[in-house]
């Protein structure tokens, strides 16, 4: 993909076609504030880029009938969302729909280079069963703090190797085409906000709880990110004065009380104690528990595993209550890999929310879990590549 458009009114043309699928001249008229001498000319100026394409006769209005016009169907996005554990990569056409969609679990922590090998390896995967000669644009998240301008992890507590990695430069030249970077959570919330739970909701709160735990911001329908690109980091907002180390230096920190691997860590020392016998024999088993273990548990009626999750939801919804009193958001989500412990988490995180949070903030205010799962991550990967070039150059 070597076009761009020219100018903001070809750019909201195509993020209609990104966003609504194939439409009529007619009808792309109603949502925009064009002539339609005007609106003629910038959707001529679009078909001669190639970016767009002529799909056939529109219904009838009365009069002559107009043209459908779509995105190029030949467009191709690579999602990609490297997770704590695992690799997420996936094709989709221009209109964000996955055509193909690949998962590797691979440890974070093994560093950037093996990370991108792997993540080359699964992008050619896709590549050679057909479903892409090559890639428009690559869209990637990691689970860290990302200054967004540059695409490079900043700090990340949970990927050491990775502080200041050009992932943006390194990709691009790998795969020949234009490559953005954003936090995962950030994505998750744009999968969830296109085609998702999120679609009709303008602020909103996406919550993924995983290894870590982060929020994305989304105002007046755009992500949020902050000064530096940390915003959002819940995971180090202390729960526990003088609480536990968490991996970030300090004491006490959400994500060192409940995520993933402290739910993993927890049900272990229950096990241990003689607290559950069904934990105990899923350790015997394994040799280790994780938060999946912790979920079937509980889902087999196991009563220590049902207080883990509990407690967990307890300490979250503490967190989220204070952010919905001071954003106000029309809707919480929360994904994520521990979501599989399903509505005994979401019960408790409603519950603490409700109570800790003014009624007018509350009164119609969903939480509710994600509709998309690990499909959220690609998802917004597309999304948020495909606003770049969706963007005059």
């Amino acid at each position: 993909m070597t076009a761009r458009p020219a100018n903001a009114h070809q750019a909201r043309l195509l993020r209609l076609l990104r966003d609504g699928g194939p439409n009529s001249r007619a009808q792309l008229g109603d949502q925009v504030d064009l002539s339609r001498s005007k609106l003629a000319v910038e959707v001529d100026r679009l078909l001669e880029t190639g970016l767009v394409v002529a799909d056939g006769l529109a219904a009838s209005r009365g009069g002559r009938r107009s043209h459908n016009i779509r995105l190029a169907p030949a467009l191709r996005f690579l999602g990609v969302d490297i997770g704590a554990t695992s690799i997420d990569v996936a094709v989709t056409n221009a209109e964000l729909e996955v055509l193909g969609h690949l998962n590797h679990p691979m440890d974070v922590r093994e560093g950037p280079v093996a990370i991108f090998e792997q993540v080359l390896s699964m992008a050619a995967k896709l590549r050679a069963s057909g479903l892409a000669e090559g890639f428009d644009g690559v869209g990637i998240g990691v689970p860290g703090p990302v200054r967004f301008p540059e695409g490079v992890p900043v700090a990340p507590p949970i990927m050491p190797g990775w502080d200041g990695f050009p992932v943006r430069e390194a990709l691009s030249q790998e795969l020949g085409c234009p490559v953005m970077v954003d936090n995962d959570v950030n994505l998750m919330a744009m999968g969830e906000q296109h085609a998702g739970v999120a679609r009709s909701v303008g602020d909103f709160l996406c919550v993924k709880i995983g290894t870590g735990i982060g929020c994305g911001i989304v105002v007046g329908g755009d992500v949020y990110r902050g000064t530096t690109g940390s915003a959002g980091d819940i995971g180090h907002i202390q729960v526990e004065p003088d609480g536990r180390a968490c991996a970030c230096g300090n004491r006490g920190c959400l994500e060192a009380h409940f995520s993933g691997a402290a739910l993993a860590r927890d049900a272990e020392d229950a096990a241990r104690a003689g607290q559950s016998q069904e934990l105990a024999a899923r350790l015997e088993a394994a040799g280790k528990l994780t938060a999946v273990d912790v979920a079937a548990a509980a889902a087999a009626g196991d009563a220590t595993s049902l207080d883990l999750i509990r407690e967990g939801g307890n300490r979250v919804g503490q967190v989220i209550a204070g952010l919905v009193s001071f954003f106000n958001p029309g809707l919480v989500v929360i994904g994520g890999g521990v979501t599989g412990l399903g509505h005994t988490l979401l019960a408790s995180v409603r519950t603490q929310v409700y109570r800790q949070s003014l009624p007018l903030a509350t009164g119609n205010l969903p939480i509710v879990l994600g509709e998309l799962g690990p499909a959220a991550g690609v998802i917004g990967a597309a999304r948020l590549i495909s606003d770049h070039l969706f963007s005059p150059a």
